[in-house]
């Protein structure tokens, strides 16, 4: 049995249904929304495959599905993943980043957005790491966002991510691309898996495999024009 995340243990499902109208009424008033899937699809490749760790409501995954790739969002929080299977274009697994299976070498790009590497499980965050790391193609990024006074701060990050393997992480304050201030509140950081660099990959069958769960897109579907 996994372990409960801080997610889990600091949040209700009545928090959950509150997070969820929280953002429909930022949508609804026009808010701009879309900082983090502007900086992802700067980074990426066209048509990548990528993978939303943590992907809550599915706002970012559709962002970036509607930018033209290839989406598989991962989020353990049944009223979250329910909300984000609403949004069109992107296939979306409840499920444990600690337990979820992931293809190896499947994704162009892992993003975790909106605190999500601080509300795992403590003492996990090393093991999530590297199950993203082998995920990714030769190459590909790890892209994650979070508060900084959290009790896995950006230096336990940058510890994990150097004994997993990433490599050239880049960090900024904002997703905006804000220079990195150790008194800032926030920290983006951005690291490749060693290798070429990141391509697009043919259009497949799911990137994840789970016994409870089919993927919701046919395995034969044609690539995206």
């Amino acid at each position: 049995m996994s372990e409960p995340t801080r997610w889990e243990l600091e949040r209700s499902a009545a928090d959950s249904h509150a997070y969820v109208e929280r953002f429909r009424d930022l949508e609804r008033s026009g808010a701009d929304l879309h900082g983090e899937a502007r900086f992802v699809d700067a980074a990426v490749d066209r048509d990548s495959r990528i993978l939303d760790a943590g992907c809550g409501t599915g706002r970012l995954a559709a962002e970036l599905a509607r930018r033209g790739h290839r989406v598989v969002g991962i989020d353990l929080d049944p009223v979250l993943t329910a909300e984000a299977r609403t949004r069109a274009g992107i296939e979306v697994v409840l499920g444990d980043l600690t337990t979820v299976p992931l293809d190896p070498a499947s994704f162009d790009a892992v993003v975790a957005a909106g605190n999500v590497l601080v509300f795992l499980a403590p003492g996990t965050e090393a093991r999530v790491l590297r199950r993203w790391y082998d995920a990714l193609r030769p190459g590909g990024r790890m892209i994650a966002g979070f508060a900084t006074d959290r009790a896995y701060s950006p230096d336990d990050a940058l510890r994990d991510l150097a004994a997993v393997g990433f490599v050239a992480v880049q960090r900024f304050s904002t997703w905006s691309l804000d220079p990195w201030r150790p008194d800032a509140d926030w920290i983006v950081l951005d690291a490749r898996r060693p290798g070429d660099d990141v391509g697009a990959g043919a259009a497949g069958e799911s990137l994840i495999r789970t016994e409870s769960e089919r993927p919701r897109v046919p395995a034969d579907r044609p690539p995206r024009p």
